[in-house]
């Protein structure tokens, strides 16, 4: 029975620990065998290069490919290989994020702050750019459209996507309608280390981007801490929703976010904060109905005994819980849920209202789905322009600027005894 999996928990009956402990996530730590396997692949794919990439290719994706890159054939190919309404739906996919995104691109700031100094920030991309995209039972198209629309949006020169083997139509069609520049099959923790090193077949870059099994969270992470001039988007965690309703949510809508949120993987989570036992009633039922005709109900079934429902006295109390919980996903399903935004402070991404489902932003409502999790969202935003781009100042003083500056300069560095600091205004005087 659902309702056994899921439990139930009146958010008042419980004192403060037990509340704070409810929230903390499922245990989610890297084995020692992980660590020390992701190790030894970092360190044969620096030292060996491709020879390396291979033999992995063929433990872990049983690939014998002599060649890495694909080729620019098998990419323009792909468009006459894909059918023509998931051409369609990809393409109108592209067009909602890139509008989003685009208005996401910062401004060059220009500005006099005193007579005599003028302060400028300027926006570059980054060089190099790789993208991981996942592969295997569950190729994520939409990710090729999450990461490479910002990249060439922020006017990245070089975007290299790597995927694990055999690599899809839709995956190389995404590519090539998004300006990727070079794709790469290879998978796992060697294609980061790849990424991150560079190989003859495969470049070095200088950030990666992309979600992955626990074995390329991993490599990103160690790589991160090895490479000074080497960048990561993020290390995320299992997938997770957190839905606010009120009594007027439909418990059909409510139970099919739950459970869309779950096929993710058996370390996912969902969370329901409501104050209606009604509508926990009937969302049990809705779970138990709807979970009989999913194909990856077993995985949904572990992963519901992680998940649970919390019963509060009004729908305040729900958003504090929600800040606290800080999801990867909220929903605020309720009447007015405009009502409750301006209560959230810790979120990834929020869908507002019966009609916008967590999985719209997954694929094409435009908002990026690479988002923080694991509670990270108290302080990271989800995936956007800015990432693929840096922020450079620039300063000009004239003599009078300068010497209108002087004495606060000399005053702050005299107190913080650095006097070859202080010289180097003083000369200038002089």
């Amino acid at each position: 029975m659902v309702d056994k999996l899921l439990n139930v928990i009146h958010w008042n009956q419980l004192n403060e620990i037990d509340q704070k402990k409810i929230l903390v996530r499922p245990a989610f730590s890297t084995s020692n065998k992980v660590v020390e396997l992701v190790k030894k692949i970092i360190l044969d794919v620096k030292m060996l290069g491709d020879s390396a990439l291979k033999k992995y290719s063929y433990i872990f994706d049983h690939s014998n490919l002599n060649t890495f890159q694909v080729s620019d054939k098998k990419i323009l190919d792909s468009h006459y290989k894909v059918k023509n309404n998931v051409k369609d739906a990809i393409l109108k996919a592209i067009e909602n994020i890139k509008i989003f995104h685009a208005m996401q691109q910062m401004k060059i700031i220009d500005i006099e702050v005193q007579s005599g100094i003028n302060c400028q920030q300027i926006i570059k991309p980054i060089e190099s750019v790789g993208l991981y995209i996942p592969g295997g039972l569950s190729p994520l198209v939409s990710t090729v459209l999450m990461l490479s629309i910002p990249a060439q949006i922020a006017q990245c020169p070089n975007i290299f996507i790597c995927s694990p083997p055999p690599i899809t139509n839709e995956i190389l069609y995404a590519a090539k309608v998004c300006g990727v520049h070079k794709v790469f099959e290879i998978g796992g923790a060697q294609a980061i280390a790849a990424f991150a090193f560079g190989t003859k077949s495969i470049p070095k870059v200088n950030k990666i981007f992309g979600p992955g099994n626990i074995y390329v969270t991993e490599a990103k992470r160690q790589v991160n801490q090895l490479l000074n001039n080497l960048a990561i988007d993020m290390l995320a965690g299992p997938s997770e929703l957190l839905i606010i309703a009120d009594s007027m949510a439909n418990p059909i809508f409510v139970a099919a976010d739950l459970l869309s949120q779950l096929e993710h993987g058996p370390d996912s989570q969902v969370v329901l904060v409501t104050p209606s036992i009604i509508l926990v009633q009937e969302v049990l039922q809705q779970l138990k109905k709807q979970l009989q005709v999913l194909s990856h109900r077993e995985i949904i079934k572990k992963t519901l005994k992680k998940s649970f429902v919390v019963i509060t006295s009004n729908l305040i109390e729900c958003t504090s819980i929600s800040n606290l919980y800080a999801p990867e996903h909220l929903i605020i399903n309720t009447i007015n849920p405009e009502d409750l935004l301006c209560n959230i402070i810790n979120a990834g991404s929020i869908f507002l209202g019966n009609w916008s489902p967590e999985a719209a932003g997954d694929y094409a409502s435009g908002p990026n789905h690479v988002l923080p999790t694991y509670g990270c969202a108290a302080v990271y935003s989800g995936v956007g322009v800015i990432d693929f781009q840096k922020r450079i100042s620039v300063q000009k003083l004239t003599k009078e600027g300068l010497i209108s500056l002087s004495s606060t300069i000399l005053t702050l560095s005299n107190i913080e005894k650095l006097e070859a600091h202080y010289n180097a205004i003083k000369l200038r005087l002089d």
